[in-house]
């Protein structure tokens, strides 16, 4: 009876197993050799024509240059800022810690293109907050953000947060050891953060550097607010006019300018990796998070200045963009005669194509969310309780299509199913469905994470005893494994929907009529210079954003640590 309860539970394994690399291969492999088989054999010819041509076009290395120029100058300011405030966060004694967190990672989890809709507002000749001031330059006044530093500058606000909770995580694992050492050998603060602190966190500064420039190097949303209109164009941009404007026929050409941002965004991976390697930066001590260090009579200025940065960075902007949807039309001041709420009546009630968006976004986001969750929680337990090079390989699979950039995805995606799919005859191009495939695609990791930490808190003994007693892998999985991962799949899936409501880099090449997601319509809303509605649907999803992420506070007890980047 064991025997044959053994033999049957070995054959569920391998089958379950091997259903999950069919679902890894078909969202991570796929793209990526569709995209390089247009390429360079496009029709299934092998020709090097639209490979050379895209290459020699002026166009592409105009693009790459200012694609590489704000870049890393995002990547500077993500860098300066969201590490003096890691530092501080992690290193010292400020209050109300919890609440800033929340406010400084906030932006990090709006949508790019509202965080750029929302600097329009702030600084531009319209600016509702401006007029109330009297600081308003005159109508016509070119807004300074329509700028290479525009788009740098918005760039660093976005990724900072990125940078500090890469920093963070490090530092909290800083050996107590070494740093009372250095106090009780009379080492001064300057000295020890030069000797001790800053070296042991140069893994995470590294990690979290190279995460800012993949990240910015493949930012639609700002640069399509700020540059478009600046004509100021990067490898995103001009992927997405070339699409927009010719349609199919350039699928070769773009597919090439696709391969050239991944190209840019894995060296960037790789840079990073090689810095770390030529380094030994192991400790060798576990301990207890280190004390804080007193900041004595510098607390309340040091914590002032860092309100004032969250203020600057989400208070301010947020604050223009919730004026702006409040006035009837662009340029009108806001007062109590003017304001208004048709804006939002408008885009809720009476826009069909808005209408429609927060419904696809919605079902799109939580269908991703909950097939996501589905497939991390068994696909987690081979990743963490069975060991192979396979599964190692699994895993490098399962990130890549998050770590390029989601244009390159979007391509992909485009010429996996431009034609009807074979057998079945029925083409997912132009629907929902090509939109739910690459969401499937890119935020897989961000389920599988949390998930993983899950496991890694998890005691086996209750999984082997079920084992055991002969229960097979699917058995195991939904009565003792799923309750026991539960709360940190949740937190995956919520990760997900998140990212997946406000997305626009991956819809913006994706979307027909019908198929319209937030993202789009705000973009569209923008574009067509309806900045008004514009900014009332931008405002219903922070609205939207702020509020899950405040209900997951309320679970925080039952979610492993570090699995919500907003918990401190």
């Amino acid at each position: 009876m064991n025997l044959v309860a053994n033999t049957s539970g070995r054959r569920q394994d391998r089958a379950l197993f091997a259903a999950l690399c069919v679902v890894v291969a078909l969202l991570s492999l796929m793209p990526l050799a569709r995209l390089l088989l247009e390429a360079f054999a496009p029709g299934g010819v092998p020709s090097l024509k639209a490979f050379f041509a895209t290459l020699g076009s002026a166009n592409t290395w105009t693009a790459t240059r200012n694609s590489l120029e704000t870049a890393i100058g995002g990547t500077a300011i993500a860098v300066i800022l969201g590490s003096v405030v890691a530092l501080v966060v992690a290193l010292t004694d400020m209050r109300g810690r919890n609440a800033f967190v929340l406010c400084f990672v906030l932006p990090l989890m709006i949508a790019p293109q509202v965080t750029a809709l929302a600097w329009l507002q702030v600084v531009g000749p319209a600016s509702p907050l401006l007029k109330l001031l009297g600081l308003a330059p005159p109508i016509g006044t070119r807004n300074p953000l329509y700028s290479r530093e525009g788009i740098i500058l918005l760039l660093g606000i976005q990724y900072a947060p990125l940078v500090f909770l890469t920093l963070r995580a490090g530092l909290r694992s800083l050996p107590r050891e070494l740093i009372e050492a250095a106090r009780a050998a009379g080492a001064s603060r300057a000295f020890i953060l030069r000797t001790v602190i800053l070296p042991l966190m140069t893994p995470g500064l590294v990690a979290g550097t190279a995460l800012a420039f993949v990240s910015s190097i493949g930012n639609f949303g700002i640069p399509a607010f700020l540059g478009i209109p600046g004509r100021y164009v990067v490898l995103p941009t001009l992927i997405y006019q070339r699409l927009s404007g010719l349609g199919p026929s350039v699928l070769s050409e773009v597919a090439v300018l696709s391969m050239l941002i991944g190209v840019i965004a894995m060296a960037g991976i790789i840079l990073q990796d090689v810095m770390v390697r030529r380094r030994d930066f192991r400790i060798t001590t576990t301990s207890i998070a280190a004390r804080p260090f007193t900041l004595g009579r510098w607390r309340l200025p040091v914590e002032a200045g860092l309100w004032a940065v969250a203020l600057i960075v989400l208070v301010l902007p947020m604050a223009g963009l919730f004026l702006t949807s409040l006035v009837p039309a662009y340029g009108v001041p806001l007062n109590a005669t003017t304001a208004t709420l048709n804006n939002y009546t408008f885009v809720l009630l009476e826009h069909a194509a808005a209408k429609r968006a927060f419904a696809n976004s919605f079902s799109l986001s939580a269908s991703a969310a909950v097939v996501i969750m589905l497939v991390s929680v068994p696909l987690g337990y081979f990743l963490v309780w069975r060991r192979s090079p396979l599964l190692r390989a699994l895993n490098v699979l399962v990130e890549l299509p998050y770590a390029l950039p989601g244009v390159v995805l979007a391509i992909a995606a485009i010429l996996i199913f431009l034609k009807p799919l074979p057998i079945l005859g029925v083409s997912l191009y132009g629907t929902v469905w090509i939109i739910l495939f690459a969401y499937l695609a890119r935020f897989l990791v961000l389920g599988l994470r949390p998930a993983i930490s899950g496991y890694h808190q998890v005691d086996r003994a209750l999984e082997e005893a079920a084992q055991v007693a002969g229960a097979g892998l699917v058995y195991r999985l939904r009565t003792v494994i799923f309750p026991l991962v539960a709360p940190a799949a949740t937190a995956g899936a919520l990760l997900v929907f998140l990212t997946a409501f406000n997305e626009l880099t991956v819809s913006a090449l994706l979307w027909s009529s019908g198929s319209e997601t937030l993202g789009v319509i705000v973009f569209s809303f923008e574009q067509g210079g309806d900045s008004n509605y514009a900014a009332a649907v931008a405002v219903l999803t922070v609205l939207v954003t702020l509020a899950l992420m405040l209900t997951t506070l309320a679970l925080s007890k039952r979610i492993p640590p570090g699995v919500l980047p907003w918990r401190d």
